[in-house]
């Protein structure tokens, strides 16, 4: 069976993660453990949420990707990607849009994607601020975060993944469940063919 990653990208706050866990959950996936060397937020776990790293450390690792993002450093490694692979053929990601774009570029046809938009209302940078606040974030960074030239890209697809690319509004969670198991469908007939 081919090995394939499924890409999970959007907003910051847009809900990423929380559709990982859903997929991965539901579908039996492995997450690509990917590296930080920020600091683990209550609840995270090494190895499990993130491997968390000193700046020494992460720069002894191969990455696919990795990006300086809001104070710290984030990647995923070649060899994360394969410890999931050798669980099951498809494994799960959550990336930033740098990181989709370039999973898409070294992986190709390999890389299933879901980039996720947060449209309540007018002001979807409200809904996504008031979603990193829930989930605990530090205020000042929050506010460091929304204005960084890296948030503000994530804010919309990159022309280049138009076509690769499915995208899911995820406004309510329900909704984006029902949404992502329509998805899923398609790419378990596609991998089963």
């Amino acid at each position: 069976m081919k090995k394939m990653v499924l890409v999970i990208t959007g907003a910051a706050g847009s809900g990423k993660t929380t559709i990982c866990k859903y997929i991965c959950a539901k579908y039996h996936l492995p997450k690509v453990v990917t590296h930080t060397t920020r600091a683990p937020r209550q609840g995270e776990h090494d190895g499990i949420d993130y491997y968390f790293e000193s700046d020494a450390s992460f720069a002894q690792k191969h990455f696919l990707e990795s990006v300086h993002y809001s104070g710290a450093q984030y990647g995923s490694s070649i060899e994360g990607l394969e410890a999931a692979w050798q669980t099951a053929p498809l494994a799960c990601i959550v990336l930033d849009t740098k990181g989709a774009l370039a999973y898409q570029r070294a992986l190709s046809d390999q890389v299933l994607t879901i980039y996720l938009t947060v449209d309540v209302g007018k002001d979807s940078a409200a809904a996504l601020r008031k979603r990193m606040e829930a989930r605990g974030d530090d205020p000042e960074k929050i506010a460091k975060r929304m204005q960084s030239a890296e948030n503000k890209r994530d804010q919309q697809i990159p022309q280049e993944l138009m076509g690769h690319a499915t995208i899911i509004k995820n406004n309510d969670l329900p909704t984006a469940h029902r949404d992502v198991d329509a998805f899923m469908a398609t790419v378990i007939a596609k991998l089963k063919s």
